[in-house]
């Protein structure tokens, strides 16, 4: 036996201060998983997801596609309905956001019979070119937002929305 004798007192403190660092590690360590969690997780960016419209019925005069997707938030998944604005320009396919820039209504194309070669978004009047660039002096202050577009077994696949590349 050691003649360092452990008081009742020091073999409390011991006994509270182990336990209570026991505690707080189990109650830390769910916290840091959830926190380093979305970070470990792959991301499944730039996808494309595959439509109903075939690529050969493509003209030049923009089509609305409406296209669904899985979304994952987290741990809940759900369907996401989006549509483009899809055309030919040459023998490439452009498929443009149909949301506005202004104020994230939805643009229709030839609506205004004013403008019948133009995108038009009836909330505030604002209109765009055939190729997403925007008309000066109206509300938009920047071009409609574009598609990543691809082809899969005759279908059009899209994918993320990127930056409108057109200029005026």
């Amino acid at each position: 036996m050691s003649k360092n004798r452990v008081t009742r007192r020091q073999f409390l403190t011991y006994t509270i201060t182990g336990v209570g660092g026991f505690m707080a590690a189990g109650m830390l360590m769910p916290m840091v998983r959830f926190a380093i969690d979305p970070i470990l997780q792959t991301k499944e960016e730039g996808d494309f997801v595959q439509t109903s419209q075939k690529a050969a019925e493509i003209t030049e005069v923009p089509v609305k596609v409406d296209f669904s997707y899985e979304q994952t938030d987290g741990w809940y998944k759900s369907e996401v309905s989006d549509a483009a604005w899809v055309y030919k320009e040459g023998d490439q396919i452009v498929a443009i956001s149909p949301v506005c820039k202004h104020l994230g209504c939805t643009v229709n194309w030839a609506s205004d019979p004013t403008h019948p070669d133009q995108f038009f978004c009836a909330c505030h009047a604002g209109r765009y070119e055939k190729s997403g660039v925007n008309v000066k002096g109206t509300p938009p202050l920047g071009p409609l937002d574009m598609f990543e577009v691809s082809e899969n077994d005759g279908f059009l696949m899209l994918g993320k929305k990127i930056a409108n590349t057109h200029s005026n």
